[in-house]
């Protein structure tokens, strides 16, 4: 890649803009700052902002394809290789106000030994880490321990969300042991947000894991060993999803067994008491009829006598439910 100059980046309205020191650290730049590979820049830009737009589709310094790439509504998380850099598109989880973690925001980048080139729509959270790092002088030196910082930050993001699902399922656990069905829909959108982080995390453990294995000019072997961790760690929060998903469908098959059981008491019930009822229900029938001869309808204390006979009989038929255990 030929020389580059801070010039380039005139107009591009980017949301960051920085040149790495190599020691941790940024260095301002002017329109005659040149990059070398020891500094190289980092553009960060918000690919709906209509002036980064503009500038994304006319730079020279970027092929057809990594423009394509970074301003497609592309969701899946891949990887690249386009002449002497690298496209990656990455996903994190949704930390912004009004949102729900699980709907994830996607993360472009094209990166080389002289340049970044980000691009976003929403904000992402766990890139804070690595701008603070940066102005702390105890960032990251080159393009590939960039990419480590921010791989590792994302994880990190990743990982906690997977921590708050399993408290989460936890409580719902603990719920069903003291026979409390949880609330409607929610273990639906417990199962759906371990189900949508499994679908993006495995491709981009991928990702971490091809990053590892290509001979990148750009990356050393101490980076790419510290990638192969990061890619690790986020294969042990995979296997804590697939545990957490399984888990999920345990207790949907309780929730039913536990559903199925109350109808079925109820029903039984219901059936104890028509049982109950049912000599009572025929002899009410029998004596209500509006015809001559019914016994007792000349007595005075007739229907006082009826209905104690009747209480007698429920009685009786009561105990005898009890004692062969119906009740």
């Amino acid at each position: 890649m030929e020389t580059i100059y801070g010039s380039v980046f005139k107009g591009s309205d980017a949301v960051y803009s920085c040149q790495l020191n190599g020691k941790g650290g940024t260095v301002a730049f002017g329109e005659d700052s040149l990059a070398t590979a020891e500094q190289p820049f980092w553009q960060h830009f918000d690919y709906k902002n209509q002036a980064s737009y503009q500038w994304l589709m006319n730079t020279t310094l970027l092929p057809p394809s990594v423009k394509e790439g970074l301003l497609s509504e592309s969701i899946r998380p891949k990887v690249l290789r386009t002449g002497e850099g690298t496209l990656i598109t990455l996903r994190s989880v949704n930390r912004n106000n009004n949102a729900r973690p699980d709907h994830l925001v996607s993360f472009r980048i094209y990166i080389n030994d002289k340049v970044i080139i980000s691009s976003r729509h929403r904000k992402i959270h766990s890139i804070d880490q690595v701008l603070d790092d940066l102005h702390n002088g105890v960032g990251a030196k080159n393009t590939g321990h960039w990419l480590i910082e921010i791989a590792d930050a994302m994880t990190d993001e990743v990982n906690d969300f997977i921590e708050e699902l399993h408290d989460n399922l936890i409580e719902l656990e603990d719920g069903i042991l003291e026979q409390k069905i949880p609330g409607r829909g929610e273990l639906v959108l417990l199962r759906k947000q371990l189900i949508v982080l499994r679908r993006y995390m495995a491709p981009q453990r991928d990702v971490f894991t091809r990053l590892t294995n290509e001979r990148l000019p750009w990356m050393s072997d101490d980076e790419r060993h510290l990638m192969q961790e990061v890619a690790d760690r986020l294969g042990r929060g995979l296997d804590d999803l697939d545990g957490c998903i399984a888990r999920t469908a345990v207790l949907a098959d309780e929730i039913t067994s536990m559903m199925a059981d109350a109808m079925n008491r109820r029903t039984y019930m219901m059936s104890l008491l028509a049982m109950i009822f049912l000599p009572s229900t025929f002899l009410t029938g029998l004596f209500g009829v509006n015809l001559g001869g019914i016994p007792g309808s000349a007595y005075q204390f007739g229907f006082l006598l009826f209905s104690l006979l009747l209480s007698v009989l429920i009685a009786i038929f009561w105990w005898w439910l009890r004692r062969t255990k119906w009740l």
